[in-house]
């Protein structure tokens, strides 16, 4: 742990609450246009960038077109509880995000979403300037689980990935930093973990206080 210098937040479901909001219009718009099994597709995409969303989709519609349109009206869902209720941090983001700057550690962000949603849904969480850089579903061709997210994030510190930890809720997130050389700390939110990340997360805590708590005392 003595080589470890920074850390790579994921931002659905680890720093914000943005997963369940998802979940509910994704299902409200499968319910509006009679799309069946929605529940086994959700999770499928969770983590995944806009592109990589609607080409997953595109399975389950007759053409891209209307996987396009399908992922749109999740969106303008999305935007409505944004807007009128807003959207709720983790359990200690910010505790967490204190504790390992305090710790010395260098912080930076690795989302799948696009950056004109990232950096005001940071900045209204208040969180915005805990990073010191933002890597987003924009800036790759290929999101989660691509290792090139996190291997563009760790660049932008001009670390290796050795010298990285990434905090992932999602299977995907978790695969894309295990693939990227990156050790990760699964924090679970919609899905639970399998054998598979129990063997590929590096760590598994329950929340971002136990997170802080086992990199910070790797600090001292």
């Amino acid at each position: 742990m003595e080589n470890i210098k920074a850390v790579l937040f994921d931002m659905d479901g680890v720093l914000l609450d943005t997963e369940s909001v998802t979940k509910i219009c994704w299902y409200r718009a499968a319910g509006e246009c009679g799309l069946a099994g929605i529940e086994s597709i959700f999770m499928e995409c969770v983590g995944l960038n806009r592109p990589d969303t609607v080409r997953r989709l595109s399975k389950y519609f007759p053409g891209e077109k209307d996987a396009l349109a399908f992922r749109e009206r999740t969106s303008e869902l999305f935007d409505v509880v944004e807007r009128e209720e807003g959207l709720k941090k983790m359990p200690f983001v910010t505790e967490c995000l204190d504790s390992l700057k305090k710790a010395g550690f260098r912080l930076a962000l690795a989302s799948s979403t696009r950056a004109v949603k990232v950096h005001p849904q940071l900045k209204n969480a208040g969180i915005f300037d805990y990073f010191e850089t933002l890597t987003t579903g924009d800036m790759v061709e290929h999101s989660k689980p691509d290792p090139e997210i996190y291997l563009k994030s760790a660049s932008s510190l001009s670390l290796s990935p050795a010298e990285c930890v990434a905090i992932e809720d999602s299977p995907n997130g978790v695969r894309s930093a295990f693939a990227a050389g990156i050790r990760c700390i699964m924090v679970p939110d919609l899905i639970q973990p399998d054998a598979e990340m129990k063997e590929k997360a590096w760590r598994i805590c329950g929340n971002l206080k136990v997170v802080a708590e086992v990199l910070s005392s790797a600090k001292k």
